[in-house]
C-alpha cells in the first residue's frame, strides 16, 4: 500500500508498504506534471522511431520483451506478492496470462491494422480505396494494482504493437511492478525510450491526461474513470475506459453443481475479491439452491486468508476494508445470513470468505462494487427472474452461466460485454477475444482484433484509376448525365429485399 509522500531536496517522493506485513516494499518519486511532459516529449521523439520500423520489426522486439519477462518470471511474481500481497502461485499465472495476449498482439498486429484494399461502388468504380490504421504516436496508459501485470499489459502491449510509444502510470500501490516491465523492456529494446514509466499519485496520472498524448487507456474504478475522462476532456484526447464492475453468474436447475461451486469460489474469492470481472452476485434456480449453497459453503471453508500458506492474500488498499465491512453490516443489518464469515471475519487487512443470503436488492452489497472476498447468493424461481435481476445493475462487465442445455440463450439476454459458459472468466483468457464492458462498467475493448483498433486511428486512401464515364463532383455535369445518375439510383436502391 501507498503511505505518505515525503520531500528530499526538493524531490517529492512516497513509500509503498507491504499490506501484510507494513514493511516498506520500496520508495518512489511523484512525478509532477513537469516530469510527466518531459517523459511524453521524449516518447514522440521514440515514438516515430518505433513506428518507422513497422510492424515485423516491432514483432522481434516485442518478443525478446517478452522473453526477458518470462526469464525474469520469478523475480516478477515475487515483487506482485510484496507489492499487492498476490500469492506468487496466482501472480505467476497472472504473467502467464499477460504474456499469451502480448505474444497474440505482437503477432496479429499487421493482419489486423495493416493496408487492405477495399471494394469501391458501383459509382465510384474509378477509384481504387484501402485502409490501414495509424498509430496515435504517444499513448498514456493508467493501470491498476489489482493485476498490476496482467491488465496493463492488455493495453500497453496493444498499443506498442500498433506502433506507439507508451508512457505508462502504474497504480501507487505497485509502482515497482511498473518500474520492472519498463526495465526489461529497455534491455530487449535499448535504442530508444519506447516505453516508460511515470509514478506517483492520481495527480501524475492528472498530469498524464493532460499532457500531450495521443490516447488514454485507463484501468481502475468508474469513479476515477470519470475524473480521467474530464481532464482528457479538455484536449479532446480519445479514452479507454475498463471501468469496474459487479459480476454475476446464473446456476441453472440442469448445471453441473459442483464445477458451478468451484468457480464460484475461484471466481469470487481468489485475489482477495479484488478483480473488477470477479463474481460478486449468485443467481439460483430454485430447484438446485439447497444443493448449490451447501455445495459453495463446504468449499469456501476451505479457503482463508493470512496464513502463510493461504490462498488468498490481504486487502491492498486499507480504505477498502472499510466498504467491505459496510457492505457485510449492512446487509446484516437489513436482515441477510452469513453462512461463513460476516462482520467478525475483517482482522486488519485481512478478510475471510463471507457468504451472504437473503440480501436485500437495493442493499449495498447487491448494487456497488464490494472488492472483496464476499459472495452474496440469491435464489430465483427461473432464469426470466435471473437475467431480470442481473440486467438491473448499472454495470455489465462480465458475466458467467452455468447451464447444461441452456447456457447460450441465457448468455444472449445478458447485458454484459462478455459472458463465460460453464467456466468462470475464460473470456478474458483467450487472446483473440475482445474485453470490457458497458454502462457504468467503461466502454472500448481491450484484447483481439478490438484491442489493436483501440490504439490506432483507421485511415482511408483512395487513388483515381481513370477519369469517370459518369463525372458527377463536377460543374460539368449535364441534364443528360442527371438522368443516368437517377436512373441508376433508382436501379440500385429503389428495390427492397423483402
Amino acid at each position: 500500500m501507498a503511505t505518505s509522500t515525503t520531500t528530499t531536496g526538493g524531490a517529492t517522493t512516497f513509500e509503498v508498504r507491504n499490506p501484510a506485513t507494513g514493511e516498506v516494499a520500496g520508495v518512489f518519486p511523484n512525478h509532477d506534471r513537469a516530469a510527466v511532459d518531459a517523459v511524453v516529449d521524449r516518447a514522440h521523439a521514440a515514438a516515430e522511431w518505433w513506428a518507422a520500423l513497422g510492424f515485423a520489426e516491432r514483432a522481434r522486439r516485442l518478443d525478446r520483451w517478452r522473453a526477458e519477462i518470462t526469464r525474469g518470471r520469478n523475480e516478477l511474481a515475487q515483487l506482485i506478492h510484496t507489492e499487492m500481497g498476490k500469492p506468487v502461485s496466482d501472480a505467476k499465472l497472472e504473467i502467464a496470462m499477460g504474456l499469451e495476449h502480448l505474444k497474440w498482439a505482437a503477432r496479429n498486429a499487421h493482419k489486423v491494422l495493416g493496408r487492405r484494399s477495399v471494394r469501391s461502388s458501383l459509382l465510384t468504380i474509378n477509384h481504387a480505396a484501402t485502409v490501414e490504421y495509424r498509430p496515435y504516436g504517444v499513448v498514456g496508459v493508467i493501470g491498476p494494482w489489482n493485476y498490476p501485470v496482467f491488465t496493463p499489459l492488455s493495453s500497453v502491449s496493444f498499443a506498442l504493437a500498433a506502433g506507439n510509444a507508451v508512457v505508462f502510470k502504474p497504480s501507487e500501490y505497485t509502482p515497482g511492478v511498473g518500474v520492472w516491465l519498463t526495465d526489461a523492456f529497455a534491455r530487449a529494446v535499448p535504442e530508444q525510450p519506447v516505453f516508460e514509466v511515470v509514478t506517483g499519485s492520481g495527480e501524475t496520472g492528472n498530469a498524464l491526461c493532460r499532457s500531450d498524448v495521443g490516447k488514454i487507456g485507463f484501468t481502475g474504478s468508474t469513479a476515477t474513470g470519470k475524473r480521467v475522462m474530464a481532464a482528457c476532456a479538455e484536449n479532446l484526447t480519445p479514452v479507454l475506459m475498463e471501468c469496474g464492475g459487479k459480476d454475476a453468474m446464473i446456476v441453472d436447475a440442469d448445471a453441473d453443481i459442483r464445477a458451478a461451486a468451484e468457480a464460484a469460489v475461484w471466481g469470487g474469492l481468489s485475489n482477495a475479491g479484488q478483480t473488477c470481472l470477479a463474481v460478486e452476485r449468485i443467481y439460483v434456480h430454485a430447484d438446485v439452491y439447497g444443493v448449490f449453497v451447501g455445495e459453495l459453503v463446504m468449499q469456501a471453508r476451505a479457503i482463508d486468508a493470512g496464513r502463510p500458506e493461504s490462498k488468498i492474500g490481504p486487502i491492498t488498499m486499507p480504505k477498502q476494508v472499510d466498504i467491505i465491512r459496510h457492505q457485510i453490516e449492512d446487509a446484516v443489518l437489513r436482515g441477510a445470513r452469513a453462512l461463513i464469515g460476516g462482520p467478525d471475519a475483517i482482522d486488519g487487512q485481512f478478510v475471510q470468505p463471507t457468504i451472504l443470503v437473503d440480501v436485500d436488492d437495493d442493499a449495498p452489497a447487491m448494487t456497488e462494487e464490494t472488492f472483496g472476498p464476499v459472495l452474496v447468493v440469491t435464489k430465483v424461481r427461473d432464469m426470466d427472474e435471473a437475467v431480470e435481476r442481473v440486467d438491473a445493475g448499472v454495470y455489465g462487465l462480465g458475466s458467467t452461466v452455468f447451464s447444461r442445455r441452456h447456457g447460450r440463450l441465457i448468455a444472449g439476454r445478458l447485458r454484459a460485454g462478455a459472458t463465460s459458459i460453464n467456466a468462470f472468466v475464460a473470456h478474458a483468457t483467450v487472446p483473440a477475444l475482445p474485453l470490457g464492458g458497458v454502462g457504468a462498467s467503461g466502454f472500448g475493448r481491450v484484447h483481439g482484433p478490438d484491442g489493436l483498433r483501440e490504439f490506432a486511428y483507421a485511415k482511408a486512401t483512395t487513388r483515381q484509376l481513370f477519369p469517370s464515364p459518369l463525372p458527377l463532383t463536377t460543374f460539368r455535369r449535364t441534364a443528360v448525365i442527371d438522368a443516368v445518375a437517377d436512373r441508376l439510383v433508382a436501379v440500385l436502391h429503389g428495390r427492397s429485399r423483402s
